[in-house]
């Protein structure tokens, strides 16, 4: 993929998402962030199933905190995603090296993560009422690939 965009995981828990986050950057060329501390290691069975053999397909790193991972980066945009957030993330004009910043699984962004001086903006993704979050990797996925769509798939196949 010639267009390269970030996802980051903030403090991820749940092995087999991040397994799943493996193989969705591998297969997008997305680089993967995670941020510290993380609820598993890398030997983990769960993560290293959802990952199959794309673990070496993907570019993964890691950090110690959020603060270090925005500054590594110099992304053009950092997009925070929100259930708090009004702005939908398909109004976003995205950008080659943009950043999709997610949560952890079970309590989301706090509130001083999705408000981080290097944040741009925060957006959310559309549910019905009432409900308290989608899966982890299902929202990275629809906000890379709606990324990767307003570049036209470049690189893709």
């Amino acid at each position: 993929m010639s267009q390269v965009f970030h996802i980051i995981f903030d403090n991820p828990v749940i092995p087999g998402n991040t397994g799943n986050a493996i193989r969705l950057a591998a297969n997008t060329g997305a680089t993967l962030h995670l941020v510290e501390p993380l609820g598993f290691n890398f030997d983990d069975k769960h993560l290293k199933r959802a990952g199959l053999d794309y673990h070496d397909l993907a570019d993964v790193q890691i950090h110690p905190d959020l603060g270090s991972c925005l500054s590594t980066l110099n992304a053009p945009h950092t997009y925070a995603f929100t259930t708090q957030a009004t702005r939908y993330f398909h109004e976003v004009e995205y950008v080659e090296g943009d950043a999709l910043l997610f949560g952890t699984e079970p309590t989301g962004l706090p509130y001083e993560h999705s408000h981080h001086p290097l944040v741009t903006d925060r957006v959310r993704i559309p549910m019905l009422p009432s409900r308290r979050s989608m899966n982890l990797t299902n929202s990275a996925s629809i906000a890379l690939f709606e990324a990767w769509r307003q570049h036209g798939f470049a690189g893709g196949v």
